[in-house]
This record gives C-alpha cells, structure tokens and sequence, in this order.
C-alpha cells in the first residue's frame, strides 16, 4: 500500500511539469496577440516552426546589427540552468515540492526582463506574430528588406511576407477610428503629408467591412491634413490593416511598391524597375508625405483567393480605388 501511495505520489509532479511547459510552448500565459501590442507580423507557407525559427536568425542578426548584442541578466540564465536541471530531477520529490518549483519558476520567468524577440500566438494559420520590446519595427524590418534588396541575397525558405506592426487596437469601427486618429499623426498630421494607399486583409472575421474601414481611415488621414493625397501607383506611404479575430494590427510603410509588398521571396529578384526607384532611408524624417482628404469609391471589384489553405478572400478594386494587398 505505501508503495502504491508513493507512485501516485511520483505520477503527478511529470505530468504537471510538463503540462505547464506544453502550456507556455503553445503560447500560455498571456501569450497571445492582443491589442497593445508591437510586433512582426509573418506569413508562411504551411510550416509556422521552421517559420519562427527562421524569424528568430533573421531578426537576432539585424537585431543585433541596429541595437548591439541582446544583453541577459544572471537571473535569466539561472532559470533557464533550473529548467534544464528539472529534467534530472530525482522523482522522490513529492507533488507539492514539484508544484512550488513550477509556480517559483513561471513567476520569475514573467518578472525577469523580457526578450526582444518573442513569438506568440497570432490566432491564425500560416502566420506568426513575433513580438517586439525595445526596438522600433517599422525601421528593423525596412532595414532587413533594404538589405536584402540591395544585395539580391536569400535569407529564408518558408518566411514570405514580413509586415511591421506599430501598434494594435481591437478589430471594432469605434476603436479604429479613436485609435487612428493619434497613431496617424507623426506621418500625416499637419504640417507633415504623404501619398498613400491603403492595403487591407482580414483573418478569422467576418464583422468588419473592407470597404467601410478603408473610408473611414483614407478619411481620418484626410481630416489630419488636407494635402495628402492619394496614390496608387507609388506612394509614399502604405497603411496596413491586418485583422485577426479581434485585433487589428496597424503600420505605415515605406517602400511597399519596391520592397514587393514586403515579400522576402519576391525582393531578392532581379527587376529592371529597380534601377528607377531608391529605397527611402532608414532614418528618413517622416514630415514628407501628401493625401487625399476622403477615400475614393470603387466602382468595380473583382474578389480572388490569396491563400486556398485559409481560405480568406481579397477584394482588389479596378479603376481609382483604395488598392489592398
């Protein structure tokens, strides 16, 4: 009998070990895209781990070449020693004991500093959210794409698109609009303009109207300053919405034309535009740009699949609408 009472005893300290491991791998504990955050946004092509890992060369290379190697603190490196010494343990210690570590463990985890790069849950399939502390994405990422575009070199195999989110707000009219009101302003807001377009895509919703929200955006950039204008062809400026579930993702950027709709597969081909056009600097001032006042009405749209595995539709207008990508 007190052998039998001491394997119960032994049995559970694995399975909650583990369970909270698969918990916090699977994107547990506040590991989720929510509003309020900053990130990349990346697509790929039906394999999200390699996907991620090949994020996390890629970033930690020109991470570090923008802002210095990623510093630890001892802290950091105790736990992650505690973590690989947990694997060792002897299974003598009883259920409570193991518990006590794994809660200490979670709870030093969240108070220690936070990693620069950081993938979480997007909510979506084919894509991967890495979230950012401490840099700037908009510039990381037209840094990358600048780079690979000028060397013409391949850096990643599933990677496809690679979008920077400057900011997040709930995928509701209302919150869009009392978000975007400020998030615009630094690019649009007068004396500062720029020629935009507007590039829309949504994920798992279906409450959200494409052309509803490009209005009432294309209209907010006007209502900030009269002389942006808007251009279809080559703006200066390319607003990105990406909503997923209940979040919608926002940034502005530069060279969207150039950079293939910042298609790390697409960018690194040879392309005899390119010899016409000059990617914008990293450190350019954002106080040039131009718009137009309200967005301009489609009159004829014809709907295609971008992504047969998500099974998500895009609209692309003809004629002089808002173009989305």
């Amino acid at each position: 009998m007190a052998a039998a009472g001491a394997a119960r005893k032994r049995r559970p300290k694995a399975h909650f070990a583990a369970a909270a491991r698969a918990k916090r791998a699977r994107g547990g504990g506040g590991r989720q895209l929510e509003a309020g955050m900053r990130g990349i946004l990346i697509t790929c092509n039906m394999n999200e781990r390699k996907c991620v890992g090949e994020a996390y060369s890629l970033l930690g290379e020109y991470g570090d070449l923008l802002y210095g190697p990623e510093q630890f603190s001892d802290q950091e490196e105790r736990l992650s020693g505690s973590e690989r010494e947990e694997e060792e343990e002897d299974d003598d210690d009883d259920v409570e004991a193991a518990l006590k570590k794994e809660v200490d463990q979670i709870r030093a985890s969240t108070e220690q500093k936070l990693r620069r790069f950081q993938s979480v849950e997007s909510g979506a399939n084919n894509v991967v959210f890495i979230r950012t502390r401490g840099i700037e994405p908009e510039n990381l990422v037209h840094h990358i794409l600048k780079d690979m575009h000028t060397t013409k070199k391949k850096k990643t195999r599933v990677i496809l698109r690679m979008l920077p989110i400057s900011g997040t707000c709930k995928a509701f009219m209302e919150d869009m609009k009392k978000y975007t009101e400020t998030f615009f302003e630094p690019w649009f807001k007068a004396p500062n303009k720029g020629t935009f377009q507007i590039v829309y895509k949504a994920r798992n919703n279906s409450h959200m109207s494409r052309e509803e929200v490009i209005k009432e955006l294309a209209g907010i950039v006007g209502s900030l300053n009269p002389e942006n204008k808007v251009d279809l062809n080559n703006p200066q400026y390319t607003i990105v919405v990406e909503i997923i579930k209940n979040v919608c993702c926002l940034s502005v950027v530069r060279d969207y034309v150039l950079f293939r709709k910042y298609n790390l597969q697409e960018v690194v081909k040879s392309n005899k535009e390119d010899a016409q056009q000059k990617p914008s600097s990293v450190t350019e001032e954002t106080n040039s740009k131009v718009v137009k006042p309200e967005a301009e009405e489609e009159n004829s749209k014809e709907v295609t699949q971008e992504n047969k595995n998500e099974g998500e539709l895009e609209t692309k207008p003809k004629g002089n609408g808002m173009l989305t990508a």
